[in-house]
């Protein structure tokens, strides 16, 4: 399974890299697995993701939850609830 990751502003900052595509053997099934995953590789993914650090995140480009269902191929983005241009 592969998922296209998008970070934005202080989120891109912290980890280093604005696009990465995730493949994973066993499949993903929400956006919150997605960052669960993300926030296991430990370091500043754990900091930049973090459970209790205000994030949003979107899905095929739409504003989201934990709970929104992931698919092989989706978009999934993760950024800071305000981000400027």
């Amino acid at each position: 399974m592969k998922i296209n990751l998008r970070f934005f502003a202080s989120v891109r900052e912290l980890v280093g890299t604005a696009q990465e595509v995730l493949e994973v053997a066993e499949p993903v099934r929400t956006v919150g697995e997605v960052r669960s995953l993300l926030i296991a590789r430990g370091g500043s993914w754990a900091s930049a993701l973090a459970p209790g650090r205000a994030l949003r995140m979107a899905h095929q480009q739409i504003m989201c939850d934990a709970d929104t269902p992931v698919f092989d191929g989706d978009e999934v983005a993760f950024f800071p609830p305000v981000t400027g241009g």
